[in-house]
């Protein structure tokens, strides 16, 4: 063994090369460096530090040189270009490495949130990467202006913090189509929530869906799935909270789901603001700030750039339309129903 116990067999064959190159003054071969480069490869796959192989190195050249006369310059050549060689073998066999561990990390993150995995198999996978998916995980998916990419500024920024805070054996950090992924275990809410503030303040613009914690292999699909749907509905809903839970949006869904009676419920609950001046477009988005207010006047008014006086006409206005009124308890539920609905449908720009 060497220095700081590395192998002999990495230093073979460099002794006699510096022995040569100063008594001759010559460089080294184009095969000599070629068996540096490839024990490098060899050192680096073995898990051997490249620091430590240096300094075996240049120890070994230490231990030749009284047996090596000749110039020093040749000999302290021969060196570099060993070294730099054998460095270049470790470097090259480390990117590989690389390449290889970030394939089959991005093959397990398909398989993972598209579940197209065995799930036994999906499990033992699952614990390289510091997930046990016999416990329940929530996803969170932060959108923002521009798409998420592996390795870039703003995603490594946020993982930064992240991992920075909590255990990183059990959270994963990525990206997927376009979008930055967070899985964290499900009774850790401060995870999710802690990422959701990073990519906010990382990025203008960004908004984060959560899905409900699931358990099992298959929970983190249903949990992605959930925080991708709650993406959508916010953006088809205009919401602008830059932290979204899926459990907060389920009536959305359930709306959503008989589209002939939503269609039915905006028509004819809100079909007859077609009647009004300028069209139902502005009596409509005075429900919107009205109900998002907490059905408060003044809160409205300002939102709308309107004075009280104003607002509370058009609300007169609505309940003459519609024959509901938005200040009474029992059809309030009703027009604010209908409101979202027609947000869900996308009227009155999209005809019923």
């Amino acid at each position: 063994m060497s220095e700081q116990g590395i192998p002999e067999h990495y230093l073979e064959g460099y002794a006699g090369a510096l022995a040569q190159a100063a008594a001759t003054g010559r460089r080294l071969s184009r095969e000599e460096l070629a068996a540096r480069r490839a024990l490098g490869e060899q050192a680096a796959d073995a898990g051997h530090g490249l620091r430590a192989l240096v300094v075996a190195h240049l120890a070994a050249a230490r231990a030749a040189w009284p047996g090596t006369p000749g110039s020093a310059d040749s000999t302290l050549a021969a060196v570099e270009q060993a070294i730099d060689a054998f460095a270049e073998g470790y470097e090259r066999a480390q990117r590989l490495a690389m390449r290889r561990e970030e394939a089959a990390r991005r093959e397990f993150i398909d398989d993972l949130l598209y579940g197209r995995s065995d799930l036994g198999r999906l499990a033992e996978r699952a614990e390289r990467f510091g997930l046990r998916l016999s416990r329940a995980h929530a996803v969170a998916v932060a959108q923002g202006p521009a798409p998420y990419a592996e390795g870039d500024p703003v995603t490594r920024q946020v993982e930064r913090a992240v991992l920075a805070r909590f255990d990183a054996r059990s959270i994963l950090l990525t990206t997927k189509n376009g979008r930055m992924l967070c899985v964290a275990p499900g009774d850790e809410d401060e995870v999710v929530t802690h990422f959701a503030r990073q990519a906010y303040a990382a990025g203008e613009g960004s908004r984060v869906a959560v899905g409900r914690p699931r358990p099992g292999p298959g929970g983190v699909v249903q949990s992605y799935e959930e925080a991708l749907a709650a993406l959508e509905m916010a953006e088809r809903l205009d919401l602008d909270q830059p932290l979204l839970r899926a459990a907060d949006l389920l009536v959305y869904p359930v709306l959503a789901r008989d589209r002939q009676a939503l269609t039915d419920l905006v028509s004819h609950t809100l079909g007859p603001l077609t009647a009004a001046r300028g069209g139902p477009r502005p009596l409509l988005d005075t429900l919107t700030a009205y109900f998002d207010s907490g059905c408060v006047a003044a809160e409205a008014a300002r939102r709308l750039a309107l004075s009280v006086r104003a607002l509370t006409y058009r609300l007169e206005r609505i309940h003459k339309l519609t024959g509901a009124d938005p200040c009474a308890p029992a059809h309030r539920y009703t027009l604010q129903t209908a409101v979202i609905g027609a947000r869900l449908l996308d009227w009155p720009a999209r005809p019923l």
